[in-house]
């Protein structure tokens, strides 16, 4: 008698061909709406499911995972970042993770290198001159901002991202530097003509743009807080697209109404979708929805790992990019 196929239900809408590729494989459930599940909705998924596919809008956490059907064991993640899942008591009930690591590298380290040229260059205030037409023409004056060759670029977080925008950061002349909990091998220093700092605090004293680059955790969560942030040069420029969380957003705010901080491009927010409104209309900080990973290639690729994992679980193996405890 063949083996009845997976129940699997996705909480968003995914790229075309990986929602056509997962219901040919499994018995799949699709958002068409692609709004975000209400939590009576996700409480029911778990339910029923015997793998959930989540994305970074959904809280997986202990309370969701207490009311969990015996039927799931697989929580797919539709993204690299796993700090919305209780990986701990999923793993205690039974119920593995996993992830869409590597996938998102070249993206997101391209954003943040468009980041790092446009703040200090004033894009987004020559793009709103234009486009209010009130340019007056060329003068000696004008929008005049600050190369970045030659700058000090401090990377906070050297794991892969990290690594590509010190890669790409190189090329245009900047110095780098980097503050990570482990430091890197001295070949792979070497090639990135990186320096490395033992010492958070020094390093964001020294520094004339500063990227994040570090994942969200609790060791992590306001790691730059308003005393770390009062250390950066009145001339530094601060650039994240990682977690909104490692930054103190209030913090953040205040310094750059007050000209502590020169200016910033965010990409992530520590409230999600709920931005600090005294950012907004400030004309030195560049803001985007999210959107350092949005390609459409890294979206299909992403959908692929998912695949990958499902069906590695399904033929009875562990999912090759399983979340374990050591990643915590």
């Amino acid at each position: 008698m063949p083996r009845s196929r997976l129940s699997v239900i996705v909480t968003r809408k995914l790229p075309e061909p990986v929602e056509t590729r997962l219901g040919e494989l499994f018995d799949v459930k699709l958002n068409e709406s692609d709004a975000p599940m209400s939590r009576e909705q996700l409480s029911d998924a778990v339910k029923h499911a015997d793998v959930l596919v989540p994305t970074l809008n959904d809280r997986v956490d202990q309370s969701l995972l207490a009311g969990a059907g015996e039927r799931l064991k697989l929580v797919a993640n539709y993204g690299a970042g796993f700090d919305h899942i209780d990986v701990q008591t999923a793993l205690s009930r039974g119920i593995m993770v996993s992830n869409t690591p590597g996938v998102l590298t070249d993206d997101t380290a391209d954003m943040t290198l468009a980041l790092i040229l446009a703040v200090p260059r004033r894009l987004k205030e020559g793009a709103t001159l234009m486009q209010s037409g009130k340019w007056e023409g060329w003068s000696p004056t004008a929008l005049n901002g600050h190369r970045v060759g030659g700058k000090r670029l401090g990377i906070l977080g050297m794991g892969r991202i990290g690594q590509a925008v010190a890669h790409r950061a190189k090329a245009f002349g900047l110095q780098i530097h980097y503050h990570n909990r482990k430091r890197l091998h001295a070949d792979r220093e070497e090639a990135l003509e990186a320096t490395y700092w033992e010492s958070l605090d020094q390093m964001l004293a020294r520094v004339d743009i500063l990227s994040i680059n570090a994942p969200h955790t609790p060791s992590t969560f306001h790691l730059l807080n308003a005393r770390r942030l009062k250390l950066m040069k009145p001339s530094a420029y601060i650039v994240n697209t990682s977690r909104g969380e490692v930054i103190d957003e209030n913090a953040l705010t205040r310094m750059l109404r007050s000209g502590e901080i020169a200016g910033a491009g965010l990409d992530v927010y520590e409230h999600g979708r709920e931005v600090n409104p005294r950012l907004i209309d400030l004309p030195n900080v560049l803001l985007l929805p999210h959107m350092s990973s949005a390609t459409e290639e890294s979206r299909l690729e992403m959908g692929e790992k998912v695949i990958i994992n499902i069906k590695t679980f399904a033929d009875g193996h562990r999912p090759p990019d399983q979340v374990v405890p050591s990643m915590l």
